[in-house]
């Protein structure tokens, strides 16, 4: 209910029976994003890619997916009959907003424990848009999993963690369902962005079941590399490297949990990292070329299809590439840009 591992299943973290459920109960609420294409970056980097647009989802990122799913499953299981409840998580970010919604969409109570240090337009969106209540903490991990847990004692509280958890990963894995559904089939490769692993395992996962074939590439900035570290050592990188994570792609900041570890390492045939330079380069690529605004954990997707390391193999001739998220700061834009111009001089201070 709260936390659920995620188990080997026969080569899948999940099966596609969970994922097919989840994305019959998410669709009556979650937009069916389109699959772009651009051919100027197909030039560039010599192979056909389609892009499946998760910056055009509700709350400008995937996140709503698992979002309504974790909290439809709990509402299926408690009943009309049910004493009151609620659901309680803590985010800085797009998985805050996504449960508001998805509470305010399925009428239950949600209680969001932020960082008071949080972007002030994100806290307006979960408290003034979509309802939830807030509760400021201290930005430190510890501080957010003890006010949440006073929280959840408060309101009889079901907690939904961002990423380790069954449910929430299921509902990101609607977001494979539809990228095959409207390749047909017709991909020879994905690339994923890895933060904490919730979306990788979800979406690799549909994936690797409708075409079992498909090679499954995970793409990290390297300045918060815990899950190539974790991919190439077999075992999970429980802290950052020192000096970490330093990275624009603020969106891929957190570690594997042991779940998605399990994702990773069972699904993924590469994971590629790639520079700040390099993701500063392919966002201004998206920009321009596709005329897309997305934010810069977006980019690295494209930023490792374009890099020396991604696999040369020529039969990756057709390659899906998961645009994840929209949520970007619009002042931070030409500072983000400009790091692709310098070279690799690190993330920006914005």
């Amino acid at each position: 209910k709260a936390t659920v591992s995620v188990l080997n299943c026969r080569g899948m973290a999940i099966p596609l029976t969970e994922i097919r459920a989840a994305h019959e109960r998410v669709a009556p609420y979650v937009h069916r994003t389109p699959v772009l294409t651009c051919g100027a970056i197909d030039a560039l980097c010599g192979r056909s890619l389609h892009f499946k647009c998760e910056h055009l989802q509700k709350v400008g990122a995937f996140k709503i997916r698992g979002a309504v799913n974790a909290v439809q499953l709990l509402k299926d299981e408690r009943g009309s009959d049910a004493e009151p409840y609620s659901v309680v998580t803590h985010s800085s970010g797009n998985h805050a907003q996504a449960v508001a919604l998805a509470g305010k969409l399925l009428d239950v109570p949600v209680h969001v424990v932020m960082p008071d240090n949080a972007p002030v337009v994100k806290r307006n969106a979960v408290e003034q848009t979509y309802g939830a209540k807030v509760y400021p903490c201290r930005p430190i991990l510890s501080e957010r999993v003890r006010v949440a847990e006073e929280v959840m004692a408060k309101t009889q509280g079901v907690f939904i963690h961002p990423y380790d958890h069954r449910a929430v990963q299921a509902g990101q894995g609607t977001a494979g369902v539809e990228l095959m559904e409207q390749m047909d089939g017709d991909l020879d490769a994905v690339v994923i962005a890895i933060g904490g692993g919730g979306m990788f395992t979800g979406i690799a996962s549909a994936c690797r079941a409708l075409k079992p074939g498909i090679k499954i590439i995970g793409a990290e900035p390297a300045m918060a590399n815990d899950a190539s570290r974790s991919f190439e050592e077999k075992e999970r990188q429980e802290e950052h490297l020192p000096g970490q994570p330093t990275t624009m792609a603020d969106g891929l900041l957190t570690l594997l949990a042991p779940s998605t570890f399990e994702g990773v390492k069972t699904l993924a045939d590469a994971v590629v990292t790639v520079s700040e330079a390099e993701i500063s380069r392919a966002l201004r690529l998206i920009f321009e070329r596709m005329k897309q605004v997305v934010e810069p954990s977006a980019a690295v997707p494209l930023a490792a299809v374009l890099s020396d390391k991604f696999p040369r193999d020529p039969a990756l001739r057709k390659v899906g590439v998961v645009l994840c998220g929209g949520n970007i700061n619009l002042a931070h834009l030409p500072a983000l840009l400009a790091v692709g111009d310098k070279g690799d001089v690190g993330a920006p201070k914005l």
